[in-house]
């Protein structure tokens, strides 16, 4: 299996997304995007993908074999790194969606996200290297002094250096505000740090001259929790060239993304490490952080997307080729001939079903970024400050939805994939299994998707006092009266009628238990809405696609190729209405019952004697 490439994306989904149902056109031509048109946008999907699949697909499962390993306080990354690491700087993937005058070719972060579909699918364990480099150098561009950013950001973005974040700490987990590392204010204006930090991604490697490691400090009269923290740039080697008293302890020998370096870092264990203050503002590290966060959460739901996708077109891949058992229809004749397992009911149920949700996450992931680009188009041209405001809110609402809803699915999607291949999916022969692995990571890190859930009924359901999730409501509400009566999908659409309102009863428990004396019931169903949202939102755009699809299929002949996909789009909103959304019901009928068992069992009930 090394040095194969097993990746595959569906390009026409792309383009169906991109100029069907999100009209990327409108935007392109005009200020943000003024150098770009529908042919750039669809050279730059083709070379990219072609790109991934020659420089990082071949070497996904030889890198996994091979892993990352730690020599004398150095970590080295697996064969073939080193030359992707320099083809992608050439290439200038990494800079599509970034200004002009920092070097980059200022193009809708709808079209770099794509781009990141492939780099991920593709080889998840490369592309973690760059993708945080480009997070850390993006905060210190929006919060950092004008010498910082000249001194770090242009190396950043071109490949020369790499860069990470430095949250986590052994002590307190996902419980950042516990942290204890220190910053001390020295003469010259900087800071002496010292602390340790885990579960660091890209955290040491010997693809770049330089790692710029964003790390969150506390000052000595910072006030407790997160509101004391500050966020320090801090070089694995200075300006100066001297190297700094940053130290790598150790590496973590991990169930997946074996060959991105999960390191364990110690910082001024010399007393010698030397951090500079982004910005020159004490105590503003959470929010700052929070800047790159929200990206990153975006980027670890693309994660899922592309490993769930990339494995649902490989196991459709195997089914039409893999002929094993008679058809149903001949079942009692032993002498019928064998048939492609996709003929077999249950793996097309198997099939359709990841179908439709990798299908339904991508339109989300892409309904999410068109908020962003046409806010950038609002913003830039002195447009409708309202529609600015609507359209962040709705970034807000949907990023707790695409990191947890695309990473739980992506590991479920993985692991029917592998159910599709039968006992040659558990082999190594086989990329399913190596999909699956790396595609647990997903719903932990970047914030437990628990915390994505809490995010999402402790923050975002009542931002602005209610108007993001009224606004989705209304955009939902509009579409369903809009095809209540369609000629084929009004019974679908009725479903959804019945996931939303059930969704929207949901919405209102929790404001009562908020301030009816029932706090606990909160987290204890968090994770239940979220994924209720995610299925009507999903369902929603699924069927919005078939819509389009039927009316845009009727103009073609028969023989029209994009007939076929066309008739995919319908059966895949079919099949998730009548399969999955009628779960968000069920799931409201569960939450309203407002079962205890779980708060209630005694510790020692878990596992008595």
């Amino acid at each position: 299996m090394a040095n194969q490439n097993y990746y595959k994306a569906n390009l026409r989904d792309l383009t169906f997304l991109l100029f069907e149902q999100f009209k990327l056109d409108e935007l392109l031509g005009k200020e943000p995007f003024a150098n770009w048109g529908r042919d750039e946008v669809l050279a730059v999907i083709e070379e990219a993908y072609g790109w991934a699949q020659k420089h990082l697909g071949p070497i996904n499962a030889s890198g996994d074999a091979e892993g990352c390993r730690l020599d004398n306080g150095q970590v080295r990354v697996p064969a073939g790194f080193k030359e992707a690491w320099k083809a992608m700087a050439d290439a200038g993937w990494r800079t599509l969606a970034i200004d002009e005058k920092h070097g980059g070719q200022a193009g809708p972060f709808t079209l770099a996200m794509m781009v990141e579909e492939f780099m991920c699918g593709s080889n998840t364990s490369f592309n973690m290297y760059p993708a945080l480099t480009q997070g850390a150098a993006e905060v210190i561009l929006a919060f950092g002094t004008e010498a910082e950013i000249a001194t770090y950001v242009p190396n950043m973005f071109n490949g020369t250096w790499a860069g990470t974040m430095c949250l986590t700490e052994p002590q307190a987990g996902s419980d950042v505000g516990s942290a204890t590392t220190t910053a001390v204010k020295r003469p010259d204006g900087q800071y002496n740090i010292k602390g340790t930090k885990i579960f660091i991604s890209g955290g040491d490697q010997d693809m770049t001259a330089n790692i710029i490691h964003m790390v969150l400090a506390r000052t000595p009269d910072g006030p407790p929790g997160t509101k004391g923290l500050s966020l320090f740039i801090v070089p694995k080697v200075r300006p100066d060239g001297t190297p700094n008293d940053v130290a790598t302890a150790g590496i973590e020998h991990k169930m997946g993304i074996r060959a991105s370096s999960t390191a364990q870092l110690v910082f001024g264990d010399n007393n010698d490490c030397i951090g500079e203050l982004i910005g020159d503002v004490e105590n503003k590290g959470m929010s700052q952080m929070f800047h790159l966060m929200n990206y990153a959460r975006i980027g670890v739901g693309l994660q899922g997307l592309a490993l769930a996708s990339s494995a649902y077109l490989n196991a459709l891949e195997y089914a039409k080729d893999r002929k094993q058992g008679s058809s149903i229809k001949q079942w009692k004749d032993a002498t019928a001939p064998r048939v492609p397992i996709i003929e077999h009911p249950d793996v097309r149920r198997m099939l359709l079903d990841m179908k439709s949700k990798v299908e339904g996450i991508r339109a989300l992931a892409v309904k999410l970024t068109m908020h962003l680009d046409r806010q950038a188009a609002i913003d830039k041209t002195g447009g409708d400050k309202l529609q600015s405001e609507y359209h962040q809110g709705q970034v807000d609402l949907l990023v707790p939805l695409i990191k947890a809803y695309a990473s739980d699915q992506a590991f479920a999607i993985c692991a029917t994939a592998i159910q599709v291949y039968g006992g040659a999916g558990y082999l190594k022969d086989w990329p399913v299994e190596q999909y699956a692995r790396d595609a647990k990571i997903f719903s932990i890190y970047e914030g437990t998707n628990h915390i994505q859930a809490m995010d999402l009924v402790g923050r975002k359901l009542m931002q602005r006092g209610g108007a993001n999730v009224q606004a989705f409501g209304k955009d939902v509400g509009a579409f369903i009266a809009a095809n209540k009566d369609h000629a084929t999908l009004k019974d679908a659409v009725a479903v959804l009628g019945q996931a939303m309102e059930a969704l929207t009863a949901t919405g209102g428990k929790f404001a009562q238990w908020f301030g009816g004396g029932k706090m606990e019931m909160v987290p204890t169903v968090a994770n239940r809405f979220l994924e209720m949202m995610s299925e009507t939102v999903v369902g929603w755009l699924l069927l919005e696609q078939a819509v389009i699809a039927e009316a845009a299929g009727a103009k073609l002949a028969a023989d029209h190729p994009d007939r076929a996909f066309y008739d995919g789009k319908r059966f895949g909103a079919l099949h998730f209405a009548y399969n999955t959304l009628p779960g968000v019901a069920a799931k409201a009928q569960l939450i309203a019952r407002e079962d205890r068992t779980a708060l209630d069992i005694p510790v020692a009930a878990f596992a008595p004697g």
